[in-house]
């Protein structure tokens, strides 16, 4: 069906259209020197002194647990209340993920009490998640990662361009990984980029991006070598030159953008107060987000199906954000997960509905869609 408000929109326009062309006319189009602007330009603009495009946000999450050497037998923590693919890349390490709960039903970020609560002598990692763009208390995780010898994942998906404590959320545990899916707030499609400042780890993650080779296509077309060897169990990874092309675009107005959303953010907040019964998580935070999504809680006596069902009839469309992980079919035949295991997460992923949120909203869009809640 047609929205009248969808719940999210891209900021595309003429030049990414006219940086696509010219990658197009060049008849370079897999990873390249657009790719190596890219990464250099993403790398600066995080203060971080390695940055590595890659396919997808999964691809990121997948090479940095294999870069850090996670196996079979070995035990991740990560939250339940976010995309399968934060989960579903531990698997593909032949390890198993361990799931912690939120903080509270006004911070749905993973709980460092709770991560304390989930290590054994087989955990190797934590990986966190910035929901909806908002900063994780990556002072605590990072103490508890030192006290017992783990790595940190960041799993940044939601939050190119947040803050915690002046350091840009992906650069503050040992790897950060980011998606540039459709409905991110930096866009290219399909693609990711996963960063470090660690050396030794940029360059297993160099070699496992492409094959395990230890040059690339561009590096033999450029002349700089003449063959290659290949030295570890490597994936085809690599983005490519028209995602590079629209992402430094994007890039350019990544800033200005999140300003955009949290102006949106605010007017929700303002108008949302005078309605009970539904609640605003993250209220008062001290952090910079970046305001990738605009999740509400609903009481408990209110119908989800039918609130989500009224909007639509009006045009708005909405979404969940998550149902938990643990609670999938697959993740409960594969590990005996139940319910009750983690019940503020699952609170939430029974009581949440995702807002409509980006840049080209307007005032008049937010009050059409607290209209219609209020009514």
């Amino acid at each position: 069906m047609e929205w009248k408000i969808p719940l999210s929109d891209i900021d595309l326009d003429d030049e990414e259209i006219e940086a696509v062309t010219k990658v197009l006319k060049s008849k370079w189009l897999s990873m390249g020197p657009v790719t190596q602007k890219f990464e250099k330009e993403f790398a600066d603009y995080l203060g971080v002194k390695h940055a590595f495009g890659v396919s997808s946000g999964t691809a990121a999450l997948h090479i940095a647990l294999k870069a850090l050497g996670i196996e079979e037998g070995d035990e991740v923590i990560v939250p339940s209340l976010t995309f399968v693919a934060t989960a579903n890349s531990v698997l593909y390490c032949g390890a198993k993920p361990i799931f912690a709960d939120i903080i509270s039903l006004n911070n749905f970020n993973i709980s460092p009490d709770d991560i304390l609560e989930k290590i054994t002598n087989k955990t190797k990692a934590i990986t966190v998640v910035h929901y909806g763009g908002y900063p994780c208390d990556m002072d605590a995780i990072m103490e508890i990662a030192k006290a017992h010898n783990l790595k940190v994942i960041e799993d940044a998906a939601h939050a190119p361009g947040a803050e915690y404590k002046g350091k840009k959320c992906g650069t503050i545990g040992d790897v950060g990984c980011f998606s540039f899916f459709a409905n991110k707030n930096l866009v290219t499609g399909e693609g990711g980029m996963i960063v470090t400042n660690d050396d030794a780890l940029a360059e297993k993650i160099r070699i496992i991006r492409s094959h395990g080779m230890t040059t690339l296509t561009w590096d033999r077309h450029k002349g700089h070598a003449h063959s290659y060897d290949v030295v570890d169990m490597g994936f085809n990874y690599r983005i490519n030159e028209m995602a590079s092309a629209i992402g430094l675009v994007q890039l350019k107005r990544l800033d200005g953008n999140n300003e955009k959303r949290r102006e949106i953010v605010e007017e929700y907040k303002k108008r949302l107060e005078k309605i009970s019964r539904i609640s605003v998580p993250f209220k008062n935070y001290k952090e910079k987000p970046s305001y990738h999504i605009f999740p509400i809680l609903l009481a408990e006596d209110i119908s989800r199906n039918e609130f989500i069902d009224k909007l639509k009839e009006k045009g708005i469309q909405t979404s969940i954000h998550y149902p938990p992980i643990h609670l999938f079919t697959y993740y409960r035949n594969k590990f005996g997960f139940e319910e009750g295991m983690l019940p503020k997460t699952e609170f939430v992923g029974e009581h949440e509905v995702t807002l409509p949120l980006y840049p080209m909203m307007r005032e008049e869009n937010v009050e059409y869609i607290i209209n219609h809640i209020r009514g």
